[in-house]
Formats: C-alpha cells, structure tokens, sequence
C-alpha cells in the first residue's frame, strides 16, 4: 500500500502546484487539503464516493417528520433527535393536533430545511426565528402549507403529501445549492430530503467506510418513513454521476434490506447523468470542475443559444462554439486523468463501481424515468446520456428525455428555468401521480 501511496501522491502533489499557481486561494485550499489527506494514512484507499457522509457517529438522526401525520402525532415518539422547543402563540381549533403542537404554520417554521444530521443537545426556537444549521449532509423540507389540502378533498394534494423527493446533490454541492430545488417541490406539497457529498468525504472514500455506512443510515430512515403507511412512496432526482451512483447504492440496499421498497419507488429523474462505465476522461472532467468551479470551462455553455425543446430531441447539424480549457486547466486535467486511471481500476473500487453500475444498468425499479441533459455539457457527454437511455427502453423501462443542447453541466434549471420546470411538473403529474395522469 505504500507504493499505491506514492503513485497517488505524486499527480496530486503535482495538480497541487498548478493550482497554486495559476487559480484562486480557494482551489488551493481544497487541493492542499486533498494532498493531506492522501499523506494521512497509507492504509487509506481514495477513490470518488458513491455515498455521502454523516457528521459524527454519536450523535442521533431524524427518522420521521411528515405533514400526512399532523392528524396523529403519535409518529413524534419515533424520531431519533430532541425535537426543538416552541412557543406556539395559539391552538387553531380546525386542525385536529396533539396539544404540543396545535399549529402547523408554527411546526413549519421549526422544521421547514430541517436538520437530518446529529444533535447534541434540543435547540430553542421561537416563533418567526430563522432556523441556522451547518452546511450538512442531510436536510428534511416539509411541504409549503399552501400546498396542503387539510380538508383531504384533493385525492391529488394528498398523494403529493404522501410522496417525497430525494435529491441527491452533485459533486461538491452544498445545500444552499439544492435549496431552489427543494423549494420548487415543495410549493407543489411534496416533502423533500436533500443530500449532498462534503468534499473531503469524498476524496477520503473507502469501500464498507463511513461513506457507505452514512447511506445505510439514509436508507433505514427512509425506510421507516414508509413504513408509517402503505400508500407512501418515494421519488428520485439526483445531479450528474455522484447524485446517480448515490441513487445505486441506495438501490443496492434496498434489494438487500426488503425488495418491496423498491417497489415504493414511483418515478427517477436524472439531470446531466449517467456515463454507465468508470470512464477516467468523465471522472477527471468531474473533479476539475468541482475544484474549478467558475473557472472552469464546465461551468461555461455553449455560445449557440439556439435549443430544441422536443423530447428527446438530437443536436444533428447544429455546430457549438464552445471555450476551450486555459492552460490550467488543460494540466489539472491531464493529471486527473491519470491519476483515476489509477484508482478506477484499483480491484475494490473498480468492484464496488461495477455492482452499482450494474444495479443502475439492469436492475432499476419499474418506475417512469425522466433524463435531462445538454449537447454542451463538458462533463457528461450527451451520446453517452442518450445511449443509456436506449438500452433502458430496450429494458421495457418508460423513459422520457429532454436535450438542452447549449446548458452547461447541472446548470439546466438556471439557464432555461421555464422548460426545467415544465418538464418536471409534466413528469410529476403525468407519469410518476397516478389520480395526476390527467393534467396537461
């Protein structure tokens, strides 16, 4: 393993010194500290993570907070973290409550962006208190309260109540990054978790490590949330390929813990994924752009505006006038490039990696998909998206797919927000609800 260590260690020192020299402090400040984690420990295997973190293994996780139970509080003895204390200012005598909450606005504010991570201690929050957490790896948003049918007249509200959305975050996001996401679902009465990947987790990723165990974590919480009732179910929308391998692991075990979860699993939409192989070029474009961030050509369209709308739709004869890659770059990239040259083919990562793709690949739930990608995309190339998509149809799966062609890398809700947020709500009402099928 020391000589694995010196392999790794030497392109990373090397990218350290291109960083420093021609980019920001800040992308120094992540490549020192991936330099010190390579030195940390021999034993120590690095490789991209296909799951996400937990804060601190003493502490306790959030196992249910859902609006459809606000008639029944007794879920609230289910929940593995100190609920905050609230003074709530009234009762409201039309909704049928526990008397320790009477106030669903009240509750909401409390737990709106909720904290999924580990508490040591109940925190206070009063009424019209903003809530402040860390930036971690987990985070419950509840249901806009005016998207919520209390009367129960609207069998389609309710089955949206019924319903959350597991975003899975892209590499390097944050939760602030999900946030217009989240808050796009839940005006719409879906509950909502937001996952992200922290750098350093990443970059210290072992197989069986923290990593895996955090998704394990994930999923059990999951799992006791549908089990509260039969008719919930779970929807996923993960961002390019960490927010995809994410959704993998998570199927893994599924399969393993109870094979009938995977049939709660109505609907799946992927933005800017997948490549299905551990293709070194995709993985070095990741990372650059990660660490890059705006200096990065993945951040930049393409200069033809033009786009075509129609599902599914190819970019033949159109010709992209796309930026090319600083000097910087084009070294960050080279180095990368070998050093995952490297580590994808390592025998227990390039296992683990396999086991996953191949959940992804030919063991997807039965469930409506929805892919969103770019012509431009400079991390995900898009024929490998549309082959993907080929072969799911081939599998007897009911896909659909948007191309759109000049949007750069999970960048498609900012730059053409109108299309995004059609495309969604068509999905959403039309494929993955069944009492919604009816909507246009």
């Amino acid at each position: 393993m020391g000589s694995l260590s010196g392999i790794i260690q030497r392109p990373l020192v090397a990218a350290a010194a291109v960083i420093a020299a021609s980019v920001s402090a800040d992308v120094s400040e992540r490549f020192s500290s991936l330099r010190s984690l390579v030195r940390g420990s021999e034993s120590e295997q690095i490789a991209p993570s296909v799951s996400g973190s937990v804060q601190d293994e003493r502490s306790l996780w959030v196992s249910q907070i859902s609006a459809s139970k606000l008639g029944d509080l007794s879920f609230v003895s289910r929940i593995h973290v100190p609920v905050p204390n609230v003074d709530l200012l009234a009762s409201n005598p039309s909704c049928s409550l526990a008397t320790s909450v009477t106030s669903l606005s009240a509750l909401r504010s409390v737990y709106q962006s909720a904290e999924l991570a580990k508490a040591s201690k109940p925190s206070a929050f009063t009424i019209g208190a903003s809530l402040v957490v860390p930036d971690i790896s987990y985070r419950w948003h509840l249901p806009e309260p005016s998207a919520i049918d209390l009367s129960g007249s609207s069998s389609c509200v309710s089955e949206k109540n019924r319903t959350v959305v597991v975003l899975l975050g892209w590499l390097g996001s944050k939760q602030k990054h999900l946030k217009k996401y989240a808050d796009w679902y839940t005006s719409r009465g879906y509950h909502v978790i937001t996952f992200t990947l922290p750098m350093n987790e990443i970059m210290s990723y072992q197989v069986g490590g923290k990593a895996e165990k955090n998704i394990e974590s994930l999923v059990n919480h999951l799992a006791d949330w549908l089990d509260e009732e039969q008719k919930k179910n779970l929807v996923f929308h993960t961002f390019s390929n960490t927010g995809w391998l994410t959704y993998g692991a998570i199927l893994e075990k599924f399969q393993k813990q109870d094979s009938s979860l995977m049939e709660r699993v109505k609907g799946c939409i992927v933005d800017s994924a997948p490549v299905a192989d551990a293709d070194p070029t995709v993985w070095a474009s990741g990372f650059s752009a990660a660490f890059l961030k705006k200096n990065s050509v993945a951040t930049k369209g393409s200069a033809n505006s033009s786009y075509e709308s129609n599902i599914g739709a190819r970019n033949n004869g159109i010709n992209f006038s796309q930026p090319k890659p600083g000097a910087t770059e084009t070294a960050l990239l080279l180095v990368l490039e070998k050093f995952f040259a490297v580590i994808l083919n390592l025998p227990k990562v390039n296992r683990r990696l396999a086991d996953v793709l191949d959940t992804l690949s030919s063991a997807q739930p039965r469930c409506p998909q929805l892919y969103i990608y770019s012509s431009a995309d400079r991390v995900i190339p898009a024929e490998q998206v549309e082959s993907f998509i080929v072969e799911q149809r081939k599998a007897g799966h009911e896909v659909r797919a948007c191309n759109f062609i000049s949007s750069p890398h999970v960048d498609h809700f900012r730059s053409n927000p109108e299309l995004y947020t059609a495309e969604l709500n068509h999905f959403m009402d039309n494929f993955v609800l069944s009492c919604c099928n009816h909507s246009s």
